[in-house]
This record gives C-alpha cells, structure tokens and sequence, in this order.
C-alpha cells in the first residue's frame, strides 16, 4: 500500500502526467481529479471523483479507505471529507500549469495519460493505484473509468491492475477486474493484459492500455494506444521504458 500510494503521489505532483498537478483542464477551464487505491488482500479500496483543492487525491483515498466506513467520496462532498481527515486543502489555481490553460485557451490538449501502480509486498500482498484529471474539455461532474472498483483498478489475493484509455469502454467491461480474472484462468500477467484489451477493443470499439502483477511477481502489460510509459522493478532490476506500436 505505501508503494503504490508514494509512487502514484510522485506522479501527481509531476506536471508531465495527466493526475495532480498538470491535469487537463475541463471545458469551463478547471481540473478535476479521480483516484483509486485498493488493498487486494481485504477487497477494500478508497476513492475520490471530481475534487478540485486536493493536491493528492490518492493519499485521501487511502485515507478513505482506512479511516472511514465508506468507500467514495465526489467532488464538495470528498473535499469535506478531507478536511476531517487532515488535509490541507489547496486553491485550485495550484493545479493548473501554463501548458494547460494555453491548450485551453485553443480549446485543445495533447492527452498525456493516466497515472498507475501495482505492488506486490514480502508477504504476498498486492495493492493497485490509479490518478487522473480526466479527458481534456471534459463536462464538469463527468467521472470516468479511473475511481471505480474494477475499472480504474482492482486486486485480490491472485493479482493486480491498473488501467488508462477510453474511459467509458473501460467501465463498459471493468478492464482492471477482467484482466485479473485472466490470472485465475492460467494466463501470464501480459497474456492477461492482451486479451482484456482485445475483448474491450471487440465489444466497445475502445483503446487504452493496462499494467497487471500476478501473486508469483509476474509482470506484464499491454495497450492498444500508440505507446505508453512504463517502469517496473523485479529482484532489483529496474526497467523504464516508452512501449510502442510504431
């Protein structure tokens, strides 16, 4: 759980990600954020939709999660919630770098991606993570894929994902929960992530991309957008790369 959280946090506040700081801006020129955070070992997660004065709004999905009854917060209501829970809430000008409102301003904007983890800890436990702000010139209130259990992400005792995309074909067939089922059927976590993005790209026309971890430290991913960033870490070997289909 503290690996996925720090290492989704690190990606919120770096500008070059579409989560946290440096989001899209939505149609009236404001960001809204979404995040997931999921402990495959009690099936619980947090969650927050739309929130606009939340710097991280995975470290509050955790807090959600671990200090609350519930389960999800949106927007005004999850910004209260915050402050119950101790965090600091911020002006909503802080979200936003010049990039963004000048893409804005043309009404435009260079999708630049969700943001994900999934760990595997000592003991056998998996965690998944997920943040975003969203399509660009999105409506306000609109929610997609990532806060829901499922979709954005999910874990169990067998594996984990985290997902990125077309964010109403990923809720249409839960890719984060697909792909794991994928694991229970036998599949290495890469063959996971291919069929899921097959079944999804067959039934809904959509494209997106996906990181799966099995129990065994497995890792695999796939995506049907043109590339997409990954990294990972296994036995202390450390891979970064741009995977694409070009």
């Amino acid at each position: 759980m503290d690996a996925v959280e720090r290492t989704v946090a690190i990606m919120e506040d770096d500008p070059t990600f579409d989560a946290g700081v440096g989001s899209v801006l939505n149609i009236e020129g404001y960001v809204e954020l979404d995040a997931i955070i999921v402990d495959g070992a009690s099936l619980k997660f947090g969650s927050v939709a739309a929130v606009r004065r939340v710097k991280n709004p995975i470290s509050l999905a955790r807090a959600i999660m671990e200090r609350t009854e519930e389960m999800m917060f949106v927007s005004e209501g999850a910004e209260r919630i915050a402050l119950e829970l101790g965090f600091e809430l911020i002006d909503p000008e802080e979200l936003i770098v010049e990039r963004e409102r000048r893409a804005w301003e043309r009404r435009m904007s260079r999708i630049r991606g969700t943001v994900g983890a999934v760990a595997l800890d000592s003991s056998g436990r998996i965690a998944a993570a997920t943040s975003t702000g969203g399509v660009p010139l999105k409506r306000p209130g609109r929610v997609g894929d990532t806060p829901l259990i499922g979709c954005g992400a999910y874990a169990n005792e067998l594996g984990g994902a985290s997902s990125t995309g077309q964010g109403e074909p990923i809720m249409r067939v839960m890719l984060s929960k697909l792909s794991v089922d994928f694991l229970v059927r036998g599949s290495h976590p890469t063959e996971a992530a291919r069929r899921s993005l097959s079944f999804m790209a067959d039934r809904t026309g959509g494209w997106g991309g996906i990181i799966v971890l099995d129990r065994e430290g497995r890792v695999g991913y796939a995506h049907t957008s043109k590339r997409m960033a990954v990294a990972y870490s296994v036995d202390g070997e450390v891979v970064a790369k741009i995977s694409s289909l070009e």
